[in-house]
């Protein structure tokens, strides 16, 4: 914790602690949205569509599984849970690693690859309604700096103990 010359914590100003109770409170209403959207018309949770996405990003739609935890910031264990849940939808397969007996790959279906087609329309309406819609083109431009600020100085180390390292 910063502290003071004195000594004492730093704590938030009045002004500070309404802006932090503030983004807490729209970040877990917007996730909190974004899911309930994803489950009622997609039928899946706001993370695997999120995986789902990396996946269709990345080379040959494929990645490390280890890649994947870490670029989606999920512990290890909870990706492969998910990954399994994916399988089991036909969406994921895993393959083996020919240069790695211990390391998998998470490869995008042509099934995922489909469900992804068609859940992306709805899913960019909700975020547009949900966050875009609600600000000026200033606004945006502010939000993606100060975004882009904060990661910034959260990106971890290299060999921090970090839990998508796990």
């Amino acid at each position: 914790m910063t502290k003071t010359p004195d000594g004492e914590p730093r704590w938030l100003s009045e002004q500070e602690q309404c802006t932090w109770q503030s983004f807490l409170h729209a970040t877990a209403l917007l996730d909190d949205h974004l899911d309930r959207q994803l489950q009622r018309d997609a039928r899946m949770p706001h993370v695997y569509y999120g995986l789902l996405v990396k996946l269709a990003q990345a080379p040959d739609s494929r990645m490390r599984m280890t890649e994947l935890a870490r670029d989606a910031k999920i512990t290890r264990s909870r990706l492969s849970h998910a990954v399994a849940r994916l399988e089991k939808n036909g969406w994921v397969r895993r393959e083996e690693c020919p240069a790695d007996k211990r390391g998998q790959f998470a490869v995008l279906t042509d099934a995922g690859t489909e469900v992804l087609r068609d859940a992306a329309p709805g899913h960019v309406a909700a975020v547009r309604a949900a966050l875009f819609d609600r600000l000026t083109p200033e606004q945006v431009e502010q939000l993606g700096e100060i975004c882009r600020t904060v990661a910034e100085g959260l990106q971890p180390e290299s060999g921090a103990d970090l839990p998508w390292l796990r």
